[in-house]
C-alpha cells in the first residue's frame, strides 16, 4: 500500500511540473520521492504520513526562531482577523521598515515587496537607472532568484537538475550577465578593466549559500567596495539568506563592509511570503513614485506579512547569536567527525547557524571547489538519514539551517541517526 506522500505525489505530477512547485524539493539528485509535510513546530516537522522529522532546512533559512513560533504566531493571527491584504498602505509596514532600517543601517529607505527574487530584480533595475550602465556582476554559482539575467552559473537548482545554459532566457539578457569565481578579486578587477563603463552593479552572497556554505576570503568584501567605488558601479548584497543570521545585522554588520544596495527575504516576514530592497537614500529615491525607476506590487507591505515580521525581528532582538553559532559548530563539527569515522572525505564550511558538510577532500572555496563533492554519497546520506527521521536539504549544493528552537535533544537525535548511517 502506498503512502500518503507517494499518493500526493502521484497527484502532484498529474497538475504540477514535476509534481512540485520548486524544482529542488523533487528530491531528483539524492534518488528519491519528496514527502508531503502536514504541520511543523520547533525544530521538527510532522509528514502527512505522521513520521516526525528533526528539520535543519527550515523552510531553507527564514525560521531562524523555529516553526511556527508562538509570538510570531500570535502576531499574524491578530493581523489575519482584520483583512488578509488591503492593497494600500498599512501601519505595520512603515513600523517594520523603520526596524529593518534601524538594524541595517545601510538600509536608509526600503522597499516592500513579496519575495527574494523580486528584491534582487528590483535592486538591479534600480542599479541600472541610476548609473545608466547595462551590465552586472555576478558571481559563478550565486543565486539571486530566477529572474532571466540571473540564471547565467546560478548554482543551487540548476546545478543540482544539472540543466544546461540558460533555456528561455534570450542570449541578448544572458549576455548582460558578466562573471567572476567568488572570492576571487583579481577575476572581479578583470572584468572591470574590460567593461567598467558598462558595469552597473555588482551583486553578491555575501556569504555564499547556493553552492553550500562558502564564507567571504578574508579581503574579499572589502576588495569588492573597493573596486566598485574606484569604478562608479554599486554594490548589492544580496543577504536573502545571510539577512538576520549571519548576525542581528546579517553579513553586513558580521564583516563591517557597507553594500549601496541590500536585499532581504522572508526571514523578514516570519516565512511568510516577502522579501524587501533598500540602500542609500539617494539611490532608492529614484524608484517610483519619487523617481523614474518603476516597480510596484498588490502584495507588498501585506499586513499579515508585516505583522509577523515585526514579532520576528523583536524575537530576534532578544537571542544570544554566539549561543547558537557555538552549538552549530558543535553539532556540525561532530556530524562530520562522524563521517570521517567512516572512512568518507568530507569538508566541513560552518558560519553562524549555517553549515554544509561537502563529500570531498577538498576545501570549498568557490563553485569550482564545490563541485567536486561526491553527489552520489550525499544522496545515499541523505535518503538514510530522512529514514531515521532528520530532514537534510535535498542537495549537496545547499546549507544546512539551526535555529534558536533547536534542542539538545534534536541535535542528540541527529547525531544518533549519522552514527547509524552505512556509507
Amino acid at each position: 500500500m502506498s503512502s500518503k506522500s507517494e499518493a500526493l505525489f502521484a497527484r502532484a505530477q498529474n497538475v504540477m511540473p514535476g509534481g512540485v512547485n520548486s524544482p529542488v524539493r523533487a528530491c531528483k539528485s539524492v534518488g528519491c520521492d519528496p514527502v508531503f509535510i502536514a504541520r511543523a513546530a520547533g525544530g521538527r516537522m510532522w509528514t502527512v504520513d505522521g513520521e516526525e522529522l528533526v528539520d535543519f532546512v527550515m523552510s531553507w533559512g527564514p525560521m531562524l526562531l523555529g516553526h511556527a513560533n508562538p509570538v510570531v504566531e500570535a502576531a499574524a493571527m491578530a493581523a489575519l482577523k482584520n483583512g488578509a491584504s488591503y492593497g494600500a498602505p498599512c501601519p505595520a509596514e512603515v513600523e517594520l521598515a523603520e526596524m529593518i532600517r534601524g538594524i541595517m543601517p545601510s538600509m536608509e529607505m526600503v522597499r516592500m515587496v513579496s519575495s527574494g527574487t523580486e528584491a534582487t530584480m528590483s535592486a538591479v533595475r534600480l542599479a541600472r537607472g541610476c548609473t545608466n550602465r547595462p551590465r552586472v556582476l555576478k558571481f559563478d554559482g550565486c543565486y539571486h532568484g530566477h529572474s532571466d539575467g540571473f540564471l547565467v552559473s546560478a548554482g543551487s537548482g540548476v546545478a543540482t537538475l544539472s540543466i544546461p545554459g540558460t533555456p528561455g532566457v534570450p542570449d541578448a539578457i544572458a549576455d548582460l550577465t558578466l562573471l567572476a569565481p567568488y572570492n576571487d578579486l583579481d577575476a572581479v578587477a578583470a572584468q572591470f578593466k574590460a567593461h567598467g563603463p558598462e558595469i552597473a552593479c555588482v551583486i553578491v552572497e555575501p556569504i555564499a549559500g547556493n553552492v553550500g556554505l562558502i564564507e567571504p576570503a578574508p579581503g574579499f568584501l572589502q576588495g569588492l567596495r573597493r573596486l566598485c567605488d574606484e569604478n562608479g558601479a554599486l554594490l548589492i548584497f544580496d543577504e536573502v539568506i545571510s539577512g538576520f543570521r549571519a548576525s542581528l545585522g546579517g553579513a553586513q554588520g558580521r564583516y563591517g563592509v557597507k553594500p549601496d544596495l541590500t536585499t532581504l527575504g522572508k526571514i523578514i516576514g516570519g516565512g511568510f511570503p516577502v522579501g524587501c530592497y533598500g540602500g542609500r537614500r539617494e539611490l532608492m529615491e529614484q524608484v517610483a513614485p519619487s523617481g523614474p525607476v518603476y516597480q510596484a506590487g498588490t502584495l507588498s507591505g501585506n499586513p499579515v506579512a508585516m505583522a509577523a515580521g515585526i514579532a520576528t525581528l523583536s524575537e530576534l532582538g532578544k537571542r544570544d547569536y554566539a549561543a547558537l553559532e557555538t552549538r552549530t559548530r558543535d553539532f556540525a563539527g561532530e556530524l562530520a567527525s562522524i563521517l570521517r569515522a567512516k572512512g568518507r572525505d568530507v569538508t566541513l564550511n560552518q558560519t553562524a547557524s549555517l553549515f554544509t558538510l561537502f563529500f570531498t577532500k577538498t576545501p570549498v572555496t568557490d563553485y569550482a571547489t564545490s563541485k567536486t563533492q561526491d553527489t552520489a554519497a550525499y544522496g545515499a546520506f541523505y535518503r538514510q538519514m530522512r529514514a531515521r527521521g532528520v530532514n537534510l536539504a535535498p542537495s549537496g549544493f545547499e546549507c544546512g539551517f539551526t535555529s534558536f528552537a533547536h534542542t539538545d535533544e534534536d541535535f542528540e537525535r541527529a547525531l544518533a541517526a549519522a552514527r547509524a548511517v552505512e556509507l
